[in-house]
């Protein structure tokens, strides 16, 4: 399918002038070019949707500022480029302000420069369809029945949820085991909401160090601290108009907590090391595996932000609770990992559907698609058999104690295990099995422990 034409208006009395510039610009045959003398004729012709109109300043019929103005109003798309035989800087600096793309003075340089500034326009102009595209194909793969897999009743109640969260900009919480899915969740309400074509930042509170996390929320000033080179923004001003999902948020340390309520209530932020105040408008989601009013109870987590974050409450279902669905989303992954590397289809034995749903799946649904995917990789012909279904890794705790190690040893592996469950996050760890974080650290360092 063809693309539709650049459109670039010449506006300018003098019309030698103007077929100057028509003569210049139209070396490129994918512009489509109009000359216009009178400004009522060019306005009278702006649904056409220009690209580009060169507009000549000094005009008999109409001061150029406000046929600006009047092209801004009627074609807010249309990149506005001042041609004037004027070098007044104050008058280039006002009508750049107003919506300008570029004031060029008239000289012998004009037709070039204001050829590289409509190459520049049309770069732009490229850059937003792509990623206008990019956003709509965001769109359709998080659509809800494209994205999310599953027919039990525990999921057909969070769909329900989800399309509620979908329709206004209430703040979700969502809760549940780790692997259960809860950032794909925050992106599907995200990319169906009226802020699908807007900002979705995501912040993994527990993977960022304290002592940075508040300057990665909100931003940090020159100077604010060592290393502070430069102003930086933080995720709150990058999610500004759209969405941000903080997840785990009940690592959050205490002492920020009361800044982020504030952020919540005042919709305003200021950066560390500054004083200015910055407005900010962004849907809230988060995300925790902990029960968050426990926490509250036993003083780790502030009991307003509690109730200001609780909104829509979404719980997630640990994959042992939706039955037949472990089946529907290991054909899903089989499917989907078979054509990504060019293999034929694969199909489960009763065999293998049995061996999978009778299994816990501590880690959900991210440890069922590993399993399957390395069933298929497994699996000699179309049929995937039992045994190509490898759970031994997750049972292989009756072997732990089969030989006799000292208690360092012990307490190694199990770290190390629990490292290796929740993908390295310390913090998570730490809290799992009641231990100082510190020692874990100190671990790592040593060697002792690996983060993959």
């Amino acid at each position: 399918m063809k693309n539709a034409p650049f459109k670039i208006f010449i506006l300018d009395d003098d019309v030698w002038y103007s077929e100057l510039l028509e003569y210049h610009l139209s070396l490129n045959p994918d512009y489509e070019l109009r000359k216009f003398h009178a400004a009522k004729d060019c306005l009278s012709n702006l649904h056409e949707r220009p690209n580009v109109i060169t507009l000549d300043y000094s005009l008999p019929d109409k001061n150029g500022a406000e046929v600006l103005n009047k092209i801004k109003e009627q074609s807010p798309d249309t990149q506005i480029v001042i041609i004037s035989g004027q070098k007044d800087v104050a008058t280039a600096v006002d009508l750049l302000k107003k919506g300008a793309y570029d004031y060029i003075v008239k000289d012998e340089d004009t037709p070039e420069r204001l050829w590289n500034t409509v190459n520049k326009i049309r770069e732009n102009v490229s850059l937003r369809k792509e990623i206008d595209q990019l956003r709509e194909e965001i769109v359709l793969k998080y659509d809800f029945s494209n994205f999310i897999i599953g027919n039990s009743d525990a999921m057909k109640r969070v769909f329900t949820m989800m399309g509620k969260a979908a329709k206004t900009n209430i703040t979700v919480s969502i809760s549940g085991e780790t692997g259960t899915g809860k950032e794909l969740v925050a992106k599907a309400i995200h990319y169906n909401s009226a802020k699908k074509k807007m900002p979705y930042v995501t912040v993994n509170v527990a993977a960022i160090p304290r002592e940075l996390i508040e300057s990665e929320l909100f931003g940090h000033e020159k100077g604010a601290f060592t290393g502070a080179v430069a102003r930086r923004l933080g995720k709150f001003e990058e999610a500004n108009k759209g969405t941000i999902f903080l997840d785990e948020i009940g690592e959050l340390d205490i002492s920020l907590q009361a800044k982020l309520l504030r952020v919540l209530q005042e919709k305003e932020i200021t950066r560390v090391g500054g004083n200015a105040v910055v407005p900010v408008d962004a849907r809230i989601i988060v995300a925790t595996h902990k029960d968050l009013a426990e926490e509250v109870k036993k003083g780790n987590f502030r009991e307003d932000l509690y109730y200001r974050l609780l909104g829509l409450p979404i719980q997630l279902p640990p994959l042992r609770n939706r039955g037949a669905d472990i089946l529907v989303l290991a054909k899903y992954f089989i499917d989907a990992f078979a054509k990504e590397n060019g293999l034929g289809r694969k199909t489960l034995t009763a065999e293998a559907q049995e061996k999978l749903l009778s299994h816990a799946f501590p880690g959900n649904v991210r440890e069922l698609r590993a399993v399957v995917e390395l069933a298929v990789v497994m699996a000699d012909e179309s049929m995937i058999e039992a045994h190509d279904i490898n759970l031994a890794a997750n049972n292989s705790e009756r072997d732990f104690l089969s030989k006799e190690r000292p208690l360092r040893e012990y307490t190694t592996e199990i770290i190390q295990r629990f490292l290796d469950k929740y993908e390295g996050n310390v913090l998570l760890v730490a809290d799992k099995l009641d231990i100082g974080k510190s020692t874990i650290y100190r671990m790592i360092q040593n060697n002792e422990l690996v983060t993959r």
